[in-house]
């Protein structure tokens, strides 16, 4: 295989990875009232949004010099203003992907004690494990998270197959369109991977062709498995009643927990566990070492003795207090990430950026990568406003 494609699929699975996370573990709960056929629809909305966002971040990243962040592309761009804007929205939406993993991770933890130690004493073991496993390094959880993909993969593979059987026709018939898109805030999480872009970029020698057609397909990647995700789940768990998506929904737990009632002693609701178990783990390795990453550069403390162990104080200590608190967070944790971070960061930032490159500073003959002009990038704004009122109406109304 030539190596440039190698690079090329690499990049591709690179974004797939990224995207697909903890959040697959709530799309079935989110979108359960609504039924199959209007979660597709918005899925295919929202990986084309995805994908195009991606494209935007990739022009950007083509202006800037090699290596620039989303803090400086905004900082040159939009100005002090912009470069703000983006530090606090970089540390809303990790922190609260950091403590919708804490509250899944805890709760698995519990669960493997057989519920006989407190729900904090999880929430503490989890952290304090895994976030060791960060205190050590890139290097330790790059080998920790390939172990875990592979069981995450291998896990999920089991479970489709012992899945199809199962499933009923008669569940995926539902069509509710208004509670469908109420689960877009769930939905931008599951398709986030744009703050690898930039990254990705440099990994593929800055070659505008390569990258988009990572980006492309890679996006396909979690389209994909969460159509599968979805059919399994929604054509096996039941709305309504005690073991139903609703009841789930309502205890802020994942789409995994209503297996137990239905299957107590089968192997799906086992191998389900150990998907939500990977899944969790992966995206909280992956989310508090960049964390980590980003504070060290923000709060100019070096990684090294007391001051790496303050750092690891302040992602993890936080989470802890606050699912304490609020025990089944995880459903309203991952709504504000993809509902306020994920749709302004990834969502917004980049048409902005964009815009003021093309029609400020006249960037627009360099590198192109998404065509339509302002139309569509109007479309795009309009669509992130669109999702912040779904997002606001829930949070104050609903």
């Amino acid at each position: 295989m030539d190596f440039s494609l190698r690079k090329a699929i690499g990049g591709a699975l690179l974004v797939g990875g990224t995207a697909i996370g903890a959040g697959m573990l709530a799309l079935p709960v989110v979108t359960g009232m609504g039924g199959f056929l209007p979660a597709t629809v918005i899925f295919i909305i929202c990986w084309i949004f995805s994908a195009c966002t991606g494209l935007l971040l990739l022009e950007v990243c083509l202006w800037m010099p090699n290596d620039a962040n989303i803090i400086s592309m905004a900082h040159h761009l939009l100005g002090p203003i912009g470069k703000i804007a983006a530090w606090i929205l970089y540390i809303f939406l990790f922190y609260c992907l950091t403590i919708a993993y804490v509250d899944g991770g805890g709760g698995f933890v519990v669960a493997l004690f057989g519920g006989k130690i407190p729900y904090t004493a999880g929430l503490i073991i989890f952290s304090a494990v895994f976030g060791f496993c960060v205190y050590l390094g890139t290097a330790v959880v790059d080998r920790i998270n390939f172990l875990l993909m592979i069981g995450l993969g291998l896990a999920f593979l089991v479970f489709v197959v012992l899945g199809f059987g199962e499933v009923k026709i008669e569940n995926l018939s539902r069509a509710h369109w208004i509670p469908s898109f109420l689960a877009l805030p769930v939905m931008f999480t599951s398709f986030s991977y744009q703050g690898i872009v930039p990254s990705l970029t440099t990994y593929l020698d800055r070659h505008p062709k390569t990258v988009r057609f990572a980006i492309l397909v890679g996006t396909s990647l979690p389209f994909a498995g969460y159509i599968l995700w979805e059919y399994l789940i929604l054509g096996i768990v039941p709305v309504a009643g005690s073991s139903g998506l609703l009841q789930a929904q309502a205890m802020g737990q994942t789409a995994v927990e209503p297996l137990k009632k239905i299957f107590p002693n089968s192997p799906i609701y086992l191998t389900g566990q150990f998907f939500s178990a990977f899944a969790l783990t992966t995206s909280f390795l992956g989310v508090t070492l960049g964390l980590l990453d980003f504070l060290s550069d923000g709060l100019r403390l070096a990684k090294v003795g007391f001051k790496k162990v303050l750092l690891c104080a302040i992602i993890y200590i936080p989470p802890i207090i606050i699912v304490s608190v609020n025990p089944g967070i995880f459903l309203k944790a991952l709504g504000y990430a993809g509902g306020i971070g994920c749709a302004l960061l990834l969502g917004l930032i980049p048409v902005l950026m964009v815009w003021v490159g093309r029609y400020r500073k006249d960037y627009s003959k360099l590198n192109q990568q998404l065509p339509g002009g302002k139309p569509v990038l109007i479309a795009l704004s309009l669509f992130v406003v669109f999702e912040l009122a779904i997002e606001l109406t829930q949070e104050f109304i609903l």
